[in-house]
This record gives structure tokens, C-alpha cells and sequence, in this order.
């Protein structure tokens, strides 16, 4: 799997960073390449109160002016 033996690539400082860089790199590019959903917002979830019930716009408000006058 790895091109050289394990015992020699981390003999070498430079060659260790070089390939931990690798291995990042091909991190990178694995993730990037998930297909991007076109919209997000529908998997995104509703705000609920502690009860379960959803919360209205009017109610996030208030909680926001409340955190804002701590």
C-alpha cells in the first residue's frame, strides 16, 4: 500500500512531513469530493424548547435580547 517501507519514511524528518502531507492531501480530496447537496435548508432541523414544541421567530427573538443584555 505504501510505495516504501514504513521503517525508512520516518528515518527522515522532511520525509515524514512529507508524508503526512500525503495522507492529508488524500483526506482532502476524498472529503471534497461527497456530492454537494443543492439545498441545504432541508436537512437542516427545527429549533425546539426543551418540551419538544417548535420555536417561532418571535420567541428566538426574545431569547436573543435576553442573551444580549447578559
Amino acid at each position: 500500500m505504501i510505495p516504501m517501507k514504513t521503517s525508512t519514511i520516518f528515518k527522515s524528518r522532511w520525509m515524514a512531513l512529507v508524508w503526512a502531507a500525503g495522507i492529508l492531501w488524500l483526506a482532502w480530496d476524498v472529503a471534497g469530493s461527497a456530492p454537494q447537496d443543492s439545498n441545504s435548508s432541508n436537512n437542516s432541523e427545527q429549533a425546539t424548547d426543551a418540551t419538544g414544541a417548535s420555536i417561532t421567530p418571535a420567541q428566538e427573538k426574545q431569547f436573543e435580547q435576553a442573551l444580549n443584555q447578559l
